[in-house]
């Protein structure tokens, strides 16, 4: 098994500003402000959290085979 990545790169699809941060390992983050425009992100249909929406890498419960907090 492969160690988790805990960091991801959140790009802002209103602005294009990216963002590393470290993703949670014990719940999902469902809102996220960017820090460039300010604007709130929510995860997309269809998807558990932020990260899975807007990161470089999945959650850490998608990276284990897992279904996500929902």
């Amino acid at each position: 098994m492969s160690a988790l990545i805990l960091e991801s790169e959140i790009c802002c699809p209103e602005c294009g500003h990216k963002q590393l941060e470290k993703m949670p390992t014990d719940a999902c983050q469902w809102f996220y402000e960017c820090r460039s425009c300010h604007r709130l992100l929510r995860p997309l249909d269809g998807d558990c959290c932020v990260f899975c929406s807007y990161g470089s890498v999945k959650c850490p419960p998608i990276q284990q085979g897992d279904s996500c907090c929902r």
